[in-house]
């Protein structure tokens, strides 16, 4: 869109080449492209400036990628989508677990990763297309600022990713109505494919950080789906 700055992805990998596939790529494609080896670097540029998204690799030297993840996550909500040449679903698991908010596996399509990243930006920015713009959601003690990007349970801030905001948002955008899992993947992923594991991992995700408040804003409807939970 013309007037619009670019979008900024930092990509952390201590492989060149592997830092170049991703540059070109996401330039090509329009966005704007900073570059890390290593954690330390990564940190460094994190605290010029917050980028829109960070694409990390898992296998760094030094601070690996997933305690990289830990310090990102305690300073900021940016999206983060993992690389790894383990595609094990154990690595995929603990990256999400981590505050990850996709993962992709080396090798990869250059297209994949861009489709990937358009995707989690889509769903972190979704208050951009939203016609209701400036509407916040109100569900009891639990209130979702999609424009903010700002969760509160009693007036209290919670941090949460992208993935986790868009999904908690689908369930109070429709309160009292039960979604299967297909639908719940289909409102929060904005249509990108992903596994019934994935979505468990972030729905455990959310219900642990409101687990310091004594409150679970999304309830199980054994055999059917989820729908906002008693808050």
């Amino acid at each position: 869109m013309s007037g619009m700055r670019p979008r900024h992805v930092l990509v952390v990998d201590d492989e060149k080449r592997i830092r170049e596939v991703v540059d070109y790529a996401l330039k090509k494609d329009g966005f704007r492209v900073s570059e890390a080896a290593d954690a330390e670097h990564a940190l460094t540029l994190l605290e010029r400036e917050l980028p829109d998204l960070v694409v990390l690799d898992v296998m760094l030297p030094g601070i690996d990628g997933l305690e990289l993840c830990r310090r990102i996550r305690a300073r900021a909500a940016v999206p983060i989508l993992f690389l790894s040449a383990r595609g094990d679903e154990v690595d995929r698991i603990v990256g999400l677990e981590l505050g990850g908010d996709d993962y992709l596996t080396k090798p990869f399509s250059p297209r994949e990763l861009v489709a990937r990243v358009r995707a989690v930006l889509r769903r972190s920015h979704n208050q951009e297309a939203n016609p209701e713009r400036g509407k916040v959601y109100r569900h009891g003690r639990l209130e979702l600022d999609p424009e903010r990007h700002r969760a509160r349970f009693d007036s209290r801030e919670v941090p949460l990713t992208a993935t986790e905001f868009a999904l908690l948002l689908a369930l109070l955008e429709r309160p009292g109505v039960v979604l299967t899992r297909a639908q719940l993947m289909q409102h929060a992923y904005s249509g990108e494919h992903v596994t019934e594991r994935t979505l468990d991992t972030h729905v455990r995700r959310i219900r642990a950080k409101f687990r310091g408040f004594s409150a679970d804003p999304i309830a199980t409807v054994h055999g059917v789906g989820y729908r906002a939970g008693e808050c």
